[in-house]
């Protein structure tokens, strides 16, 4: 199973899209591998720089609400997939972006405003899952605990690795 956590990195807006999150230029590619480099190239934040050590870094994204709104293309999670980053901690999210997160063996957890809220405030350094408790734990100068809910089929596809691995392992 896929370690869940790490670095994070903060995307104070709401409505980030798929065309922010990987340009459509690069949907020619035939690789994941080869979205890479572009990650969030076209997303435009105050201080925020896609190519930085921040983004770089990254293992776990937090934002706000709607996130991988716009086009329903699965290069929009391969490209977090393929920069090791396997969890997005937001309000909201799109419904086919969220069910491409899961499909794909990656985390989707939805917050109330109030977490999200305090998650900015705070802006831990490393966030960790804990899967089997259900919760964020958010590493800072103090340690804060999120709760969140999963439900089983989302959570089985993520412990699978995937739709795929769930199938095989299922039919």
């Amino acid at each position: 199973m896929k370690q869940f956590g790490g670095a994070a990195l903060f995307l104070d807006r709401n409505d980030i899209n798929t065309d922010e999150i990987i340009p459509a230029k690069y949907l020619t590619e035939n690789s994941k591998l080869a979205l890479k480099p572009y990650i969030l190239e076209d997303l435009r934040l105050p201080g925020f720089e896609p190519a930085d050590e921040a983004t770089r870094r990254a293992k776990v994204v937090v934002t706000r609400q709607n996130f991988g709104c716009g086009s329903s293309r699965e290069h929009a999670v391969w490209v977090f997939e393929v920069n090791d980053i396997n969890v997005v901690i937001a309000e909201s999210f799109a419904r086919i972006f969220r069910q491409n997160m899961f499909n794909c063996g990656m985390l989707a957890i939805e917050l109330p405003k109030v977490d999200i809220e305090a998650l900015f405030a705070s802006r831990p350094a490393e966030i960790d899952i804990d899967l089997d408790r259900s919760r964020v734990v958010a590493r800072g100068e103090q340690e804060r605990v999120f709760p969140f809910v999963l439900n089983s089929f989302d959570r089985d596809l993520v412990l699978a690795g995937g739709w795929l691995a769930y199938a095989d392992r299922k039919y």
